[in-house]
């Protein structure tokens, strides 16, 4: 017979023998192969047994460690990379490229665009929307305010860097040599007019930032962005959240996910201008899976198998995809390519958070698009369940794919929150995960681990402590903001699949 990795391990270890072994519970056995096969598996030496729990008082202050803040699996080193980081600070993503960054460009998900200074010359300073951060000595650098819940933030392959909003009406933005453009404001949400800190208009905003309103209005979070300019997204909606047109009742399907496919797909090479982009112009299409395998025929269970895109508006993206039958998940949140698939077309995975005080723990999904530039009644997507949530393993927000081994790693939204380390699907029979297990978690129960991503060799991962309890005399307010802790942890032996 053929086994997968963790199976073979337990015959190894005579396991599976006949005799007195064979009483105990199978799958607790398979947990602790998993958890004493650490290091051959996952790279570190001993994942964590608890989640943490929060001292009293817990508080953000002057003089910390870093090893205050998380819990971590044996064998990882944790430190910071600055403590100067907006507050909620989100995902981040590395300039120029991942194999030889010099920063980090990050989200900063303040939901209220709101005026909270002036600059020197008395121009009104909004919220921070977009930052860097120098990873030689963790400077932050405010590259545009007013945006409204930045949060989703990818590199594209043409050059730029494209910043969402996770609002009901949340758009994009793209940005032009992010290292060059500092505390720059958008005069209004969904305009690409900006003024510098002494107030002045900023004529030439092609070479800076652009709205791109030809990609759909939703609550962006996880995105992924191919060669060509197709972008695959999911609206962070959870069912019956808003106001069906047809019914006028609360009784709606929950977030879809959506593609855009450009007028003028990427030539291959970086962009000059921004007018270059093939974010431009195109057509907005949401994914609607199929019951059955020979039409569409869609409706409540079909989550999972077979699917196509149907055509919506991208002003109207929500409200055209739910009147069109597209398949609503539970909050789909953070979303990225496989950058190990080897196969046709895009394979894609997300997380849908879901509620686990409601018992719903939430998952992890992957899709695969055989055609990422068509989307016609085909049905060229297949879609199925990675990851499903437990009560100790629930409501997972982000994740990220480990360069160098075929592990994602998925982070929890919740008080105390945990990182997992999940293997790929091995040689069994079923289309999941072999295994995860609880890599860190954070001690302050008013913060969430969030924005975390593997340096291009897999050795480091960075991760943003979004929005701890700070200190009540604002110690730790830097440029009329609150501050959040951005921290490295280093120590990770990628494991080759």
């Amino acid at each position: 017979m053929r086994c997968s990795r963790p199976t073979w391990a337990l015959l190894g270890l005579g396991l599976l023998a006949s005799g007195p072994t064979l009483a105990a519970d199978f799958g607790e056995l398979m947990q602790k192969q998993l958890e004493s096969g650490s290091n051959r598996l996952f790279g570190f030496t001993k994942p964590l047994a608890e989640s943490a729990t929060t001292p009293s008082g817990y508080a953000r202050a002057p003089g910390q460690p870093a090893t205050d803040h998380i819990l971590l699996a044996k064998g990882l080193r944790v430190s910071y990379l600055t403590r100067d980081a907006a507050d909620k600070t989100d995902q981040m993503v590395f300039w120029p490229s991942d194999a030889k960054p010099t920063h980090l460009i990050t989200c900063v998900e303040e939901f209220e665009r709101q005026v909270i200074g002036t600059f020197p010359n008395g121009t009104e300073k909004y919220n921070p929307s977009v930052q860097r951060i120098r990873l030689s000595d963790g400077q932050v650098e405010t590259i545009l305010r007013g945006m409204a819940g930045c949060d989703g933030i990818r590199r594209t392959p043409w050059g730029t860097i494209i910043a969402t909003e996770e609002t009901s009406d949340g758009q994009v933005y793209e940005l032009m040599n992010p290292l060059q453009l500092t505390n720059l404001t958008l005069t209004g949400r969904g305009t690409s007019e900006l003024f510098d800190p002494t107030g002045a208009n900023v004529t030439d905003t092609t070479s800076k930032v652009v709205v791109r309103d030809a990609l759909p209005k939703m609550a962006w979070e996880g995105l992924a962005v191919t060669p060509q300019g197709v972008v695959i997204a999911g609206d962070e909606l959870r069912p019956g959240s808003y106001t069906d047109t047809r019914t006028g009742t609360r009784d709606t399907d929950g977030g879809a996910l959506f593609k855009f496919i450009p007028a003028v797909p990427a030539s291959g090479q970086p962009v000059s201008n921004l007018n270059q982009s093939p974010l431009a112009a195109g057509s907005v299409y949401a994914l609607q899976i199929s019951c059955v395998d020979n039409k569409q025929q869609f409706g409540q269970g079909c989550e999972v198998g077979q699917g196509a895109w149907v055509a919506v508006t991208a002003a109207n993206a929500r409200v055209d995809a739910n009147n069109a039958g597209a398949t609503g998940y539970y909050r789909p949140e953070d979303l990225h390519d496989d950058p190990g698939y080897e196969g046709e077309g895009v394979r894609f995975c997300w997380t849908n958070t879901e509620n686990a005080s409601a018992e719903n723990y939430g998952e992890v999904m992957c899709g695969i698009d055989r055609a990422p530039l068509t989307a016609s009644s085909d049905r060229t997507v297949s879609v199925n369940r990675f990851v499903e949530g437990d009560a100790d393993f629930n409501q997972p927000d982000n994740l990220a794919f480990q360069p160098g081994t075929r592990n994602v790693y998925v982070i929890e939204d919740n008080p105390n929150g945990d990182i997992w380390a999940c293997l790929p699907d091995g040689a069994d029979r079923d289309i999941k995960t072999d295994g995860c297990v609880k890599m860190l978690s954070v001690v302050d129960n008013t913060a969430e681990p969030t924005g975390f991503l593997f340096s291009g060799d897999g050795r480091t991962a960075y991760v943003s402590i979004q929005h701890s309890r700070d200190p009540a005399n604002g110690s730790m307010d830097i440029d009329d903001f609150g501050t959040d802790d951005v921290l490295m942890i280093t120590g990770f032996k990628p494991v080759r699949p």
